[in-house]
């Protein structure tokens, strides 16, 4: 497990993200959910498309295509003949679309530590969700270790979580036990999006954060709708108040506010999609504090 550097450890507050992910024309996932987000929160975001459809897969149809490996290994290299990578104070992966795009992420993240050793790695291990596996072969295998042993954070949603300690716990002992096991595997954070235990109120959704030595809980009020894009917003989010604050409990209670924010403004539009340009102040004051709170 990396020693994530504090402020005072740095040269400069962080201002530059490099964001590996997905894009969509139409709504809000992976960049497309990602990057305004963070541009509002004040950093200089540089995104790498790994795919770019109409739109999410989840209306049916759509058109566009899955970028060859090749297409994000040029890319990188583009931004290496720069001389910029020393730049980058974070890494934030998402949604890969084809296994070959493992090895230019590991590609990038070892890059840019050369440049920069104290740049984190976020890894949200998009890998599906509510029991349905969606991303092809290979993809989990290189989420639970390549990308594991690198990574300072990781995001994942109950099943990713299920699905990268080997079955995902019942309870919320459980799940601290759990978590606390993966940060053996190389993360300092493991922040799971969609908490499901034993116990839990039903008109909430929580969230759960766990650090070596300490775990923290959000809840947030359930709200009639399944949007897209939320948990990319959620791990941009919080990468982006973490880098700010580098406190856990306190990145996990700004992010939280700041999506249930995003989220209200959506249901309230009675659309599937994040309404992240109507609830843009919100990334920066969210009118509702959900607090995060210490539970072990």
């Amino acid at each position: 497990m990396r020693t994530i550097p504090t402020l005072s450890m740095t040269k400069r507050l962080p201002r530059t993200i490099l964001a590996i992910h997905s894009a969509v024309v139409y709504g809000h996932i992976g960049n497309s959910a990602a990057v305004f987000p963070l541009q509002r929160l004040g950093f200089e975001v540089w995104p790498i498309n790994t795919l770019q459809f109409s739109n999410h897969p989840g209306y049916g149809d759509f058109q566009g295509r899955v970028f060859p490996a090749a297409h994000i290994v040029e890319l990188i290299e583009g931004l290496c003949d720069r001389g910029v990578l020393g730049q980058c104070d974070a890494i934030l992966s998402g949604y890969l679309g084809d296994p070959g795009t493992a090895d230019a992420v590991v590609d990038a993240v070892e890059r840019v530590r050369i440049e920069n050793p104290g740049a984190l790695y976020c890894c949200d291990p998009i890998m599906g969700d509510r029991g349905q596996l969606y991303v092809r072969p290979g993809l989990p295998e290189f989420f639970a270790g390549p990308a594991l042993a690198r990574a300072d954070i990781v995001t994942p949603n109950h099943f990713e979580f299920g699905l990268l300690v080997g079955g995902a716990p019942s309870t919320l002992s459980g799940a601290i036990r759990a978590g606390t096991n993966l940060l053996r595997k190389g993360p300092s954070i493991v922040l799971i999006t969609s908490l499901e235990r034993e116990g839990a109120p039903h008109d909430s959704v929580e969230m759960l954060a766990i650090t070596q030595g300490a775990a923290f809980l959000v809840a947030t009020p359930r709200l009639d709708l399944s949007p897209n894009g939320a948990g990319d917003a959620m791990a941009a989010i919080f990468l982006g108040r973490y880098l700010m604050t580098r406190n856990v409990e306190v990145a996990l209670s700004d992010a939280a506010s700041a999506v249930f924010s995003i989220l209200q403004a959506t249901a309230t539009a009675g659309t599937r999609e994040l309404q992240l340009i109507t609830a843009q102040d919100a990334l920066l004051a969210p009118p509702q504090r959900l607090v995060a709170w210490r539970i072990s």
